[in-house]
């Protein structure tokens, strides 16, 4: 039997998109994206939790998500994750959450616009941020 890997996001911009490009000339766009809940523990306090993913974008949606997204942007990402160990400085093991996007869509305004409606690249918005209320943001 086949396996499937997919994960959808919607968070807020951690820090400005980075383009770089390949040696055979593809862009690639890297960024990360926090993504909150709130629970409550025992004693019944409530407590956010954030979870941070690096998000890696490919072609020309890299060079979209480079022009279009700044950091604390709110933005719409599917993709594949997968799951990196490293040694920081310290010498500590630790882990991080990759996502390769295969699909990048940006929401809310724009940031140097906060009036207007987000104008996204034709391929990769499908849907109407206009028509999100805050109860549809899980944070």
């Amino acid at each position: 039997m086949a396996s499937f890997n997919k994960i959808t996001i919607v968070g807020y911009l951690g820090r400005d998109p980075e383009l770089r490009y390949t040696p055979s000339g593809t862009a690639v766009c890297d960024f990360s994206v926090a993504t909150s809940e709130r629970r409550r523990d025992a004693t019944g306090e409530s407590n956010d939790i954030t979870t941070w993913f690096r998000v890696s974008v490919w072609g020309k949606q890299a060079e979209f998500a480079n022009q279009y997204l700044a950091k604390g942007r709110l933005v719409y990402i599917e993709g594949r994750l997968r799951q990196e160990e490293f040694t920081d400085r310290e010498g500590n093991r630790r882990t991080s959450l990759q996502v390769n996007a295969s699909d990048v869509q940006f929401l809310g305004p724009r940031p140097d616009d906060a009036t207007a409606p987000p104008k996204p690249p034709p391929q990769t918005a499908t849907e109407n941020p206009g028509d999100r209320s805050d109860d549809d943001i899980p944070f």
